[in-house]
């Protein structure tokens, strides 16, 4: 017997690349380029609704720009800038940082401009010299120093290192109020509007980036509050998505709020990796994104430019490292090894990456070096022999949750022990079936045990599952994606309960051993499953704890009609 029920397919546009230019203050114009069909940005990033890069002239009696756009928008950007003003006239290019997708076009502005002096963070004039190798003038620049461009737009800098590279700097126009953050306050969304007007739109888009990129760092987020509080902002520019103005200090807000409640968290780990080189910082940021799902915190941390004063700080705290490999050349990033091998003790997990970067240093002599210290080795070591695939962002994505589950393992025993009241009791009478939950992505697939499943609607037909956001799978469930809900059976359920339910490494095959076939969706449907369902997921809704996953029914299958649902029973409802 068949029940269906057929979705229409979406036909996806054509991809767009536009600009928008539009003065947001006195002698101040903002360049958007505004990228509509991006669906990535990174290995941690999936991306909804596109994404822009912004970009700023500032005309006093000298002429500032402020970072450049993607390589992408070379001949867009291009002539939209030399519509607007000669480059010749352009006195400096702010480096806010060095990220290519806001400094992917600092080669052709400098070949338009070659007079032009770039002003930067010490750690990024080198970085960028590295990048466009060819010779150019440049200012460094600190905390509290000015620029002054006459007209009265005198440039404040501030130092906001690792929001989100180490060579961050903000820029205040103390004339017109403007803060220019790059990519703090940002968010990977592109539509006309400039500014924010509607709050409610963006909200979630601002959360996710701010938990993919900041939540990482919410250290360094809450120093650089610190150092813009006595700042007067009207606007704060940023280089992705709408500006912020008539929301500000909700916005504002929310990053101290979510910093400080990050940086409570009883346990954290400090992820080690050498910036601008090989694939260290993608797969850091992919580890540390799944790490801050546990709800430990996370402090990331460039081998190749910490004071080892603060690498002894952070391993004598860490209750985990994380170590990509850096290159076996630079010398700093061997004293900051040196440094961590001496501070480390047994007490601690470990977890290591390659970098592919071509030079990396080799990972298993390090690894027996901590494991004769006494470490846990929380994953495998991760390698990587060329560009990370989607297998790879898989095993970054489920390593970060098992070092994350491990170190905070006693404070979810006690939070399994401390709720024994009639309340959860009562709870526990609620029953559930029993199901699992398989998708396949590209050539990754992912399962799940679920019981905290409902129908939810019936025009469409659709179903509700909650899904713990400490679960890797969890990626696998944004809008537009697919899966099979499969039903267990009544009695035939324990072997591949048993199965489902024991702990996999990172990466591996979830349905080694067992009989499968693809559905439509190309999902996995278990051969023993009483029925199925072939989903797709449109909505998400968060609450503390779990993301509660909307989704259509598109087709399904029962095996056996007269057959029942196995049924989970519990006694208490402060677990599963």
């Amino acid at each position: 017997m068949v029940a269906v029920t057929l979705q229409p397919l979406a036909v996806q546009p054509p991809a767009r690349l536009t600009m928008q230019t539009i003065e947001i203050a006195p002698e101040t114009t903002a360049m958007r380029s505004l990228d509509w069909d991006r669906e990535r940005f990174d290995i941690e990033f999936v991306l909804n609704n596109g994404t822009t890069y912004n970009s700023f002239l500032i005309r006093g009696d000298k002429v500032a720009l402020v970072d450049t756009s993607h390589q992408k928008f070379r001949s867009l950007y291009l002539n939209l800038l030399t519509g607007l003003i000669d480059p010749q006239s352009i006195d400096y290019l702010i480096i806010s940082h060095t990220e290519p997708d806001h400094s992917g076009l600092v080669k052709e502005v400098l070949q338009l401009a070659p007079q032009i002096t770039v002003v930067g963070a010490k750690v990024a004039i080198q970085f960028l010299e590295n990048m466009v190798h060819q010779p150019f003038q440049h200012l460094l620049v600190k905390n509290g120093d000015r620029l002054d461009l006459g007209q009265s737009h005198e440039l404040e800098f501030v130092s906001a290192p690792n929001l989100h590279w180490p060579d961050t700097i903000f820029t205040f126009d103390h004339k017109t109020g403007v803060l220019f953050t790059c990519d703090a306050f940002g968010m990977h969304y592109c539509d006309d509007h400039t500014f924010d007007q509607d709050p409610e739109l963006i909200a979630a888009d601002y959360k996710y980036y701010y938990d993919c990129l900041m939540a990482p760092n919410a250290r360094s987020v809450l120093a650089a509050l610190k150092r813009i509080e006595k700042l007067e902002i009207q606007t704060i520019a940023t280089g992705h998505g709408p500006l912020l103005l008539h929301h500000l200090s909700n916005w504002v807000d929310s990053y101290r709020t979510w910093s400080q409640e990050q940086t409570k968290a009883d346990v954290f780990i400090a992820v080690f990796y050498a910036e601008e080189y090989g694939y260290a910082e993608e797969l850091a940021r992919a580890i540390a994104h799944s790490i801050i799902k546990t709800e430990a915190t996370v402090e990331l941390v460039d081998l190749m430019t910490v004071e080892l004063q603060e690498v002894r700080e952070l391993v004598n705290s860490a209750a985990g490292l994380v170590i990509g490999m850096p290159p076996q050349s630079n010398i700093s990033a061997h004293a900051a090894l040196s440094t961590i091998l001496a501070a480390a003790h047994s007490k601690q997990a470990i977890g290591l990456f390659e970098s592919g970067g071509g030079e990396d240093e080799p990972i298993y002599p390090l690894r027996n070096q901590f494991e004769e210290i006494g470490l846990m080795e929380a994953f495998p070591p991760i390698l990587l022999k060329a560009a990370p695939t989607q297998a790879i962002e898989q095993i970054c994505d489920e390593a970060g949750v098992d070092l994350g589950q491990w170190v905070t393992r006693d404070r979810t025993i006690k939070q399994m022990k401390s709720i024994d009241s009639q309340l959860e009791r009562a709870l526990g009478r609620l029953s559930n079936g029993l199901y699992l939950l398989t998708t396949q992505k590209g050539d990754v697939s992912s399962a799940m045990v679920a019981t905290w499943v409902t129908q939810a609607s019936l025009e469409p037909l659709g179903v509700a599952i909650a899904v713990a956001k400490d679960r890797a799978i969890e990626a696998l469930l944004h809008p537009g994606d697919r899966f099979v809900l499969n039903v267990f059976q009544e009695g035939k359920s324990q072997p591949l309960m048993k199965h489902f339910l024991k702990r996999f490494a990172p990466g591996s095959d979830r349905f080694a051993g067992v009989k499968t076939y693809a559905a439509a969706n190309g999902s996995p449907i278990l051969a023993d499953a009483l029925a199925y369902l072939e989903c797709e997921v449109t909505s998400r809704l968060e609450n503390n704890d779990h993301w509660i996953i909307y989704s259509i029914v598109q087709t399904g299958r029962v095996a056996q009609l007269d057959a029942l649902t196995a049924v989970h029973h519990r006694k208490v409802g402060n677990h599963y």
